[in-house]
C-alpha cells in the first residue's frame, strides 16, 4: 500500500452519531475529505438536513439517519435502515454525549440516568447494532469518543467521569470479543476542545487561565486537530491497532 492507501478511505461509509454540530461534524467532515461517504445522525431531521447542506457544499458526500441513540429499538431500525438503503457501514464513531454539572451529593437521580442512557448506553446500543452487520462481512472500523475524564475527573462531573470510564472498559471488551472478526475498535479521547457546548468554559477566563496553566500545549484544543487521529483509527493503517485509547488532549494527561 501507498501513503494514500494506508490513510485514504475512498469507498467506506461512515455512521457518526450526534453529528450535527460540534465534534461530530467535525469528525463527519474530515471523514468526508479522506473519500468516505458520510451519515450522520442526531434527533432533530431540519438540524441534520442543514449539516448534510453544509458538507455538501464542501464537496463531501452526506446523507442522515435520524434515530434516538438511548433506545435499542430505534437504534436498530436506524441501523438497518442504512444498511439496507444505502449500503454497508464500514466505519462507527460513537459520538453522542451529554453533560450535567453538579455537586455529587446533589445530583438528581434523573440526570445520572438520562447521562448514563446517552454517555453510555448509546455505545453499546449502536455499536452492537452495526457490529452484527460487521461481523458478517469481517471487517469494521469502531470509534468510540471517549474523554480526558477517562483518565482523570473534576469536581461536579463525577457521573460524566463515571461514565466516560466506562465507554473505555467497553471498548476493551468490544475489541476483546469482535477483534477475532476482523473489527478494529478504539477509543479516541478528547480533551479541553472550543465547541458549542463548552463556550461557556471558553468565556470564562478563570476557567481558561486554568487550562492554559494546566495543559502543557497551554491552550484549548481546535475540533480539527482531532480529525487526523479520527482518520487513523479509521483507515487501514490502523489494522492491527485495537482496544486502545488515543488522547488528544494537548498533554493534560500526561503531566501533574
Amino acid at each position: 500500500m501507498n501513503i494514500q492507501q494506508l490513510f485514504g478511505l475512498a469507498g467506506k461509509r461512515a455512521l457518526i452519531t450526534g453529528s450535527s454540530k460540534g465534534i461530530g461534524f467535525a469528525l463527519g467532515r474530515g471523514l468526508g475529505h479522506a473519500g468516505a461517504k458520510v451519515v450522520l445522525n442526531g434527533r432533530s431531521a431540519d438540524t441534520l438536513e442543514a449539516a448534510c447542506a453544509a458538507l455538501a457544499s464542501q464537496g463531501i458526500t452526506a446523507t442522515f439517519q435520524t434515530f434516538d441513540v438511548t433506545s435499542p429499538d430505534a437504534v436498530r431500525a436506524g441501523v438497518d435502515a442504512i444498511e439496507q438503503g444505502q449500503g454497508p457501514i464500514d466505519i462507527l464513531i460513537n459520538n453522542a454525549g451529554m453533560q450535567f454539572r453538579a455537586p455529587l451529593d446533589e445530583f438528581p437521580d434523573d440526570a445520572w440516568s438520562t447521562l448514563m442512557r446517552t454517555n453510555l448506553d448509546s455505545v453499546f446500543n449502536v455499536g452492537k447494532a452495526v457490529a452484527r452487520h460487521m461481523i458478517g462481512r469481517r471487517q469494521g472500523k469502531i470509534i468510540n469518543i471517549c474523554s480526558v475524564q477517562t483518565a482523570l475527573a473534576r469536581p461536579g462531573i463525577a457521573p460524566y467521569a463515571a461514565s466516560k470510564g466506562a465507554v473505555a472498559n467497553l471498548t476493551k471488551g468490544m475489541c476483546t470479543d469482535w477483534a477475532r472478526h476482523g473489527l478494529q475498535v478504539n477509543g479516541l479521547a478528547p480533551g479541553y476542545f472550543e465547541t458549542e457546548l463548552t463556550d461557556a468554559l471558553v468565556k470564562d477566563e478563570t476557567f481558561s487561565a486554568w487550562l492554559a496553566n494546566r495543559t502543557p500545549a497551554g491552550r484549548w484544543g481546535k475540533v480539527d486537530e482531532l480529525v487526523g487521529a479520527a482518520v487513523f483509527l479509521a483507515s487501514p493503517s490502523a489494522s492491527f491497532v485495537n482496544g486502545h485509547i488515543l488522547y488528544v488532549d494537548g498533554g493534560i494527561t500526561a503531566s501533574l
